[in-house]
């Protein structure tokens, strides 16, 4: 089993707890971490932003990472969410396990 963290930002915290809400109640994901508001600066359609969003970050494992993405872009309300995987090199060993325990 390796461990990934899956990062990303919803355009509200409610949005974010949604979507967080159903990947772990599906397991697709051990946990999720809602870290709050982050100013976003970003080009989009050709014209420069600058608004508010709730980043937060998921713990699943390498079998199911294309499931939870997949599960992820179907829920958000953005044409081209920001889904980014990470893999987690090294880590505290029980805490591993137990992201594969908590996941299908």
């Amino acid at each position: 089993m390796t461990a990934k963290l899956i990062y990303v930002t919803a355009g509200s915290a409610a949005e974010a707890e949604a979507i967080a809400g159903q990947v772990v109640e599906q397991r697709l994901a051990a946990c999720a971490n809602i870290l709050g508001e982050a100013t976003s600066i970003y080009w989009w359609q050709d014209k420069l932003n600058k608004d508010s969003e709730t980043v937060f970050i998921l713990k699943t494992t390498t079998e199911l990472v294309e499931q939870a993405v997949t599960k992820i872009i179907e829920l958000h309300s953005y044409d081209c969410p920001a889904v980014v995987v990470l893999n987690i090199e090294h880590g505290n060993p029980e805490f591993l396990k137990w992201i594969d325990s908590n996941t299908l």
